[in-house]
């Protein structure tokens, strides 16, 4: 990450606007309890180096609204896992064993990571607190998770950054397969959809859960 500055407020700039999307500079002060002026200092330091960008957007009175974002080379400081070897080796198992063959591999590492939610989320009582435990989950993949609140009244499991997303994009069947362990790992009372999706040019994936109970 960006690291030059000691006090590491434009490593936090650069984390908020990857968790919650563009904002203004007055948010982002707001958000890392800093000061608007020092907010704006690190940012034309970001922008100097085209980890940022902006825009200008025009309402109907007053002066413009300045809302940041992350740039192209600002993504690329939050890494995918691996991802070079990782698509290496769907292509290698898709070379040698054909597409049954990585349907296979994908389908073990399936159930293995629904092993691992089964135990940590069938002793947590009510759905809420079930999601909180799978966001940290996510979280701690790597995938920034945090639970929201649907305009339904459900749930929403959003996940700020993608670590598989280059190989996601080759081999869809991941994206499919995670929506999968999601579902049985939260039971047959939960009804899940994907609303948002990185790969489909989203800027985060996110998933409308409810009780169907």
């Amino acid at each position: 990450m960006f690291t030059d500055m000691p006090d590491r407020t434009s490593d936090r700039l650069l984390h908020a606007l990857k968790a919650a999307g563009p904002q203004t500079a007055a948010t982002l002060a707001t958000r890392l309890t800093v000061t608007p002026v020092a907010v704006r200092q690190h940012l034309d330091r970001l922008l100097a180096a085209d980890l940022v960008a902006f825009e200008d957007l025009r309402e109907t009175v007053g002066r413009p609204k300045r809302l940041w974002r992350l740039s192209d080379a600002g993504h690329a400081r939050f890494p995918e896992n691996h991802a070079g070897l990782t698509l290496e080796l769907i292509s290698a198992v898709s070379a040698v064993f054909g597409a049954d063959g990585l349907d296979r591999l994908i389908g073990h590492r399936e159930a293995q990571t629904l092993a691992a939610y089964r135990a940590a989320l069938d002793p947590i009582p009510g759905l809420g607190d079930k999601l909180a435990a799978l966001a940290r989950l996510r979280a701690a993949e790597g995938y920034m998770a945090e639970v929201g609140t649907a305009p339904d009244g459900g749930f929403l499991l959003i996940e700020n950054h993608c670590p598989i997303c280059i190989a996601a994009t080759q081999c869809q069947n991941l994206c499919r397969s995670e929506l999968a362990v999601f579902q049985a790992a939260l039971g047959d009372t939960v009804e899940i959809a994907r609303t948002e999706h990185i790969t489909a040019g989203a800027r985060r994936c996110a998933y409308r859960i409810r009780s169907v109970s």
